[in-house]
């Protein structure tokens, strides 16, 4: 329920023969753990609009599920981030990397829609999936997580802290 509004609140619901939904909202995906982060380039920054496909990058972008449409992309990183808490406070859970390709220039691009989509859901469950990043691209997310909050990244999982190491 909204205190301000006094009107419930839309959630994503989950559709899975695990979960009992009883009531409005129940069994929903509380999405205001989960961060994005754009790396293009030598540029890391959070953009949360990545997460309605509409980050800086994305905008005014055509994509394609075929890399051969998008010759002369530029490589950029959509990483998803949820930060989850403890007794000691809150700290980065999880953690995953989805590829895509960028041309600005021609509007087009290459990204896999249903691997973002289940690569936020790996985050969300507290999983590490960076491997397909290279040692540079692991070494400038662990600073732009450090530089973010580095209380968090001193209490995430050693598994997070070492596939990024």
């Amino acid at each position: 329920m909204d205190e301000n509004t006094g009107k419930k609140k839309i959630a994503l619901n989950i559709v899975s023969s695990k979960v009992n939904h009883k009531g409005f909202g129940a069994g929903s995906i509380d999405l205001n753990n989960v961060s994005s982060i754009i790396m293009d380039g030598d540029e890391c920054y959070l953009d949360m609009g990545a997460l309605h496909a509409k980050s800086k990058v994305e905008k005014g972008i055509k994509f394609s599920m075929n890399k051969e449409d998008v010759p002369n992309g530029r490589p950029c990183w959509l990483i998803w981030v949820a930060v989850d808490r403890n007794e000691e406070g809150a700290f980065y859970g999880g953690i995953t990397a989805c590829p895509m390709l960028i041309d600005t220039e021609a509007r087009r691009g290459w990204k896999i829609l249903a691997e973002h989509v289940n690569l936020m859901d790996a985050a969300m469950k507290r999983k590490v999936v960076v491997d397909k990043l290279n040692d540079k691209e692991k070494a400038q997310l662990r600073q732009q997580l450090i530089t973010h909050n580095a209380e968090w990244w001193e209490r995430a999982d050693d598994t997070l802290k070492e596939a990024l190491a």
